[in-house]
């Protein structure tokens, strides 16, 4: 299971319930999702970061977003299944964005 940047498992966050193979794989493949944006902008910081003269302003913003997503990661509910299919569209699309530089 993911472990957010304060190092404590969401695990701890998830309410009871019984999971089927298919809920279990979709909420995995939302985390994932999620973690791929986190990801995505990491890389950007680490380039921007390697230039020559860092723009600052878009390092604080990437941050500013990791942290974001980290809060909404957390907000995900294995049991509501039409948010864990929004997640796993929205980020996987967010972090392909970021990667492009569209986003």
């Amino acid at each position: 299971m993911t472990t957010p940047s304060n190092g404590i498992s969401i695990t701890h966050a998830l309410e009871p319930h019984d999971w089927s193979n298919e809920e279990t794989a979709a909420y995995e493949a939302a985390i994932e999702a999620v973690n791929g944006a986190v990801g995505a902008y990491s890389a950007r910081i680490a380039a921007e970061e390697a230039k020559p003269h860092p723009d600052q302003a878009v390092i604080k913003e990437a941050r500013a977003a990791q942290t974001r997503l980290a809060r909404e990661r957390e907000e995900l509910r294995s049991s509501d299944r039409e948010q864990i299919a929004n997640a796993r569209q929205h980020y996987a699309r967010l972090a392909r964005e970021v990667r492009e530089g569209t986003a």
